[in-house]
């Protein structure tokens, strides 16, 4: 039950003010009175100041900063059957993600030119229900693109160390970092890498097709302990700030940690699906789990799960990659030929928070995990990702009791294929805010459109 009432009538000046029992601050988790002017958070006070406001009481729901996911494909333009920047930013909102920040492959023409950066741009119009970032693409023969790109306002740039799926986006080589690892640290931006480099041949004779075990010994450890062992080396040796998405081998947290140890300008991700699935437990021929790197054993994601709470691994983020049912042959449950990707971003919140509860953390660490730390990576940390004084009003209302069953209905991606489907999660979403307006509540879309283009040159 929300109390929402105003001390005189609204008009577009009116200073608005968010009370909650549980507001998460830098400070911590604290009753307050959150006052809001101009889509900015201009206090944050022990109570309601005796003054003129327009009053939204979540009464004890986690008032949180909104979710930052800088790692989704959106596919537009060019392959809008997979998603597109209409039901994915729906699917943030339903969420409580507030920023999303776009890959540079999965659409058509890939962004890895500064014209196909504009072909997207246009694609945005309006269709943007959350704020929007992107991620130049770095393959073979692209370095004359980047510093043109940077001026258009890129947030940084992704590449494959292996194949990634997409053949307009091929895999770079160590003489393609080499050459534009240097741009991008003479720009102080993020290089985000895959990392699975093939130094070994898995001899999959005898695999079956349907076989999840099968195909998770096809992507072993070593692919990722190899590339992330090269691309440390080249951090270091560029002072280019280096990004690790997706961590899944458990193996590479001890050269990650002494990385970090010698202040090099390292950061890492891994997804939700790492800490909430175990490889034990996903059947042959449930395709719906295929990732890349795959979801691996027990043991290993429990050490992923010690590496976040000990702050080597800085945030999750979803990898949200959707695509058609056929591409990801449900049909057929074969893993060696379906989509590698998992759909995901709408459920981000409460599927980490029902494994975190397992793990003993808080919703402090949620909003660590979620809001503050991944606001850093593509540069936002002055404006985004924490509830404090001159930061955008940008919030997600949540309650931390409540638990719900993944449903086809629910699902506001394109496609319904998740490997979350019929799970019980723990967090519901009630509310996201967006520059100080409430644009969802209680499943219900309030206003849609009011996501903005976030570039560097804005920052």
């Amino acid at each position: 039950m929300y109390l929402r009432y105003s001390f005189f009538p609204i008009n577009n000046m009116l200073q608005k003010a968010i009370l909650s029992e549980r507001v998460i601050t830098p400070d911590g988790t604290r009753k307050a009175a959150v006052l809001i002017r101009n889509g900015v958070i201009e206090d944050i006070l022990p109570d309601l100041p005796t003054s003129k406001f327009d009053v939204t009481d979540i009464g004890n729901n986690i008032l949180m900063a909104g979710i930052i996911d800088p790692h989704v494909h959106i596919n537009e333009p060019g392959r809008t059957e997979w998603e597109g920047f209409d039901t994915i930013t729906r699917s943030a909102i339903a969420g409580g993600i507030t920023t999303l920040i776009d890959m540079p492959l999965n659409s058509s023409p890939v962004t890895t030119t500064v014209e196909a950066f504009d072909t997207k741009l246009n694609a945005t119009d309006g269709k943007l229900h959350v704020n929007c970032g992107f991620w130049g693409g770095i393959v073979p023969g692209n370095d004359t693109q980047l510093e043109p790109l940077i001026e258009k306002g890129v947030l940084g740039f992704k590449a494959f160390l292996t194949h990634s799926g997409i053949d307009d986006f091929p895999n770079v080589t160590e003489a393609d970092l080499r050459k534009a690892m240097p741009v991008i640290a003479r720009h102080q931006l993020p290089l985000l890498v895959h990392c699975e480099l093939e130094t070994i041949t898995v001899d999959q004779t005898g695999f079956h097709p349907g076989s999840y075990l099968d195909y998770l010994s096809s992507r072993p450890k070593k692919w990722e302990d190899d590339a992330i062992s090269l691309m440390i080396r080249l951090c270091e040796e560029f002072g280019c700030r280096t990004h690790i998405v997706h961590l899944s081998s458990a193996n590479s947290i001890p050269q990650i940690a002494k990385a970090k140890k010698n202040g090099l300008p390292l950061t890492v991700e891994t997804g939700q699906h790492y800490l909430f699935f175990h490889a034990e437990e996903i059947r042959d021929g449930q395709t719906a789990f295929k990732c890349a790197p795959p979801i691996r054993e027990k043991a290993n994601n429990e050490k992923l799960w010690n590496a976040l709470k000990d702050g080597i691994i800085d945030f999750v983020a979803t990898d949200h990659s959707p695509a058609p049912p056929d591409m990801k042959e449900i049909a057929t449950g074969n893993f060696m030929k379906a989509w590698g990707g998992i759909s995901s971003i709408q459920f981000a919140l409460p599927v980490l928070w029902t494994a975190a509860k397992k793990h003993g953390a808080g919703i402090e660490d949620i909003a660590k995990w979620l809001a503050a730390k991944p606001s850093i990576l593509p540069g936002l940390q002055k404006i985004k990702g924490q509830i404090a004084k001159g930061f955008d009003a940008d919030f997600v209302v949540w309650d931390p009791d409540k638990t719900f069953m993944v449903t086809e209905e629910m699902i506001q991606h394109r496609h319904k294929v998740t490997p979350y489907s019929g799970q019980q999660l723990h967090g519901v979403v009630e509310q996201t805010w967006l520059a100080g307006e409430k644009v969802f509540d209680q499943g219900k879309y309030l206003h849609l459109n009011r996501g903005k283009v976030v570039k560097a040159d804005d920052l």
